[in-house]
């Protein structure tokens, strides 16, 4: 057995790699690469680490050392496996659609436990405003099954992702999920439901153009980062486009950067809105603000 093809010195050889190129986790992403690379899970991977008598073939290790230069070069690894996990899904993502972070699961979260507290009424409808690949609607239709969910999204780039993750789930029981491509603060957008959503969710653009971000982030689209000057363009119109669309006592939860919190606040005005709060993500930075119809 050739040692230097074996799992273990090929994933020291891209942890280095990637940690030399500061790939934050370095460890964490090697792994998942050779996973990748090998067709299994990453606790799989780690379970034939500690045997220690696995090899790569000639095939693998080329596919390896392809996939670790390009995440040297801080390609999203997202792009490079295909899958980006949110929740309880692995959603098909990459060139064209905003990777879903991390810190949009709490508002799903957020969204699923007032479904759940509502759960006496007859027929659910949410809405998905900026929906990108659907992590938000994916996850309230699987976690809440039944609801009707209505994903809007304007890019025809991730419309593609969108309706191949809302393709690949469809045979799923109680699973009702509407691609409905069109802008998501446009009067017009879902108009048949003006005053009978129960729930509103949205992620859009909120940063500002002098707002830094991640070399990953950058092969973000842009449309899917970039609002106004003060980062609150979009956010406001689809707090207003929610406040049509929601039925009196109905929820709305938006996304914002964590210095936007008491804009966002000031901008859901009580002759509106009220039980208005902003909720804090796993870092203790504001994260999303929600609010309910009057």
């Amino acid at each position: 057995m050739d040692e230097a093809n074996t799992l273990q010195a090929l994933l020291r050889a891209a942890t280095i790699q990637l940690g030399s190129a500061g790939v934050p986790p370095a460890r964490v992403d090697a792994q998942l690469l050779v996973a990748h690379v090998m067709g299994i899970s990453r606790s799989e991977l780690q379970r034939l680490a500690v045997l220690g008598d696995t090899c790569l073939n000639a095939t693998q290790q080329a596919q390896l050392a392809e996939l670790v230069w390009q995440r040297s070069q801080r390609v999203p690894l997202q792009h490079l496996t295909g899958v980006a996990p949110f929740r309880r899904l692995q959603l098909r993502v990459g060139p064209g659609v905003f990777v879903p972070r991390p810190e949009t699961e709490l508002l799903a979260g957020w969204g699923i436990e007032r479904l759940e507290s509502a759960a006496s009424r007859l027929a659910t409808h949410v809405v998905d405003l900026c929906a990108g690949s659907g992590a938000i609607a994916l996850a309230l239709a699987t976690e809440f099954p039944g609801a009707q969910v209505s994903a809007v999204e304007r890019e025809p780039e991730a419309l593609v992702w969108l309706r191949r993750n809302v393709a690949d789930r469809r045979p799923s029981a109680g699973f009702r999920v509407e691609v409905v491509a069109a802008d998501a603060t446009a009067a017009d957008t879902l108009a048949e439901l003006n005053g009978t959503v129960d729930l509103v969710l949205s992620n859009p653009p909120y940063l500002s153009p002098d707002e830094e971000v991640t070399k990953e982030g950058l092969l973000d689209p842009p449309s899917a980062l970039w609002a106004d000057d003060t980062g609150l363009s979009v956010i406001e119109a689809v707090a207003a486009r929610a406040a049509v669309l929601l039925r009196s006592d109905g929820w709305f939860g938006v996304e914002h950067g964590e210095n936007q919190g008491d804009r966002v606040r000031a901008l859901l005005h009580s002759d509106t809105w009220r039980h208005v709060e902003t909720h804090l993500d796993l870092a203790g930075r504001d994260r999303f603000t929600t609010a309910q119809r009057l």
